[in-house]
């Protein structure tokens, strides 16, 4: 494998594990590929994991980005 496919593979299993990383890794590895991929990723990132995993770290995405459910079910 060269290295491209090496990184893709690490970053698979991130994503496949990413709700049981505990947030503060969480934090790191989202700011970290924010960082390598760019700003304009954050939010599409954050909603990528939210929908995957909804109980994760947010990345500071605004809330209208990642909506939360209220307490009465809606």
């Amino acid at each position: 494998m060269n290295p491209e496919e090496l990184t893709n593979s690490l970053g698979r299993a991130v994503a496949a594990v990413w709700g049981e990383l505990p947030a503060s890794v969480q934090h790191e590895l989202f700011e970290s590929a924010v960082r390598l991929s760019g700003p304009g990723t954050r939010e599409q990132l954050a909603v990528f994991l939210h929908r995957r995993h909804p109980r994760t770290f947010d990345g500071g995405t605004p809330s209208r980005a990642v909506p939360e459910p209220d307490s009465l079910g809606g």
